[in-house]
């Protein structure tokens, strides 16, 4: 399989979701906050591209590990985790047979809901 679960974007989203950085958005709401590509080549040319894979739950290993096209399944704003990314990672994974990733997105979903219960 050419996507993997890019095992250091889970834990990096599972320690923002834990400190609390975190939006409690619904689904709908990650078109309007989703990092525009500006602001993602901003955010590269700040933080490089290691910085970047950690908020993308998904990535190509066949692809050039400095460009967007390895990475994919963002989850945040480049400052907390998105609930609606989550959500809409997750079902993106599911219709594209990810299912190692669909399940990693599941589990923060339900820190992220578990959270909020406390």
């Amino acid at each position: 399989m050419a996507i993997q679960l890019h095992q250091p974007a889970l834990r990096h989203a599972r320690a923002l979701i834990r400190e609390g950085k975190v939006v409690r958005d619904e689904r709908d709401d990650w078109s309007e906050a989703a990092p525009s590509p500006d602001e993602e080549n901003a955010f590269i040319e700040r933080e490089g591209w290691t910085e970047f894979s950690h908020w993308h739950l998904g990535v190509d290993r066949r692809e050039n590990e400095e460009s967007k096209g390895a990475y994919s399944f963002p989850v945040g704003d480049f400052r907390r985790v998105h609930r609606s990314g989550v959500i809409s990672a997750e079902s993106r994974a599911g219709q594209h047979d990810h299912y190692e990733i669909r399940d990693a997105l599941k589990s923060l979903l339900a820190l992220i809901d578990e959270d909020e219960k406390k």
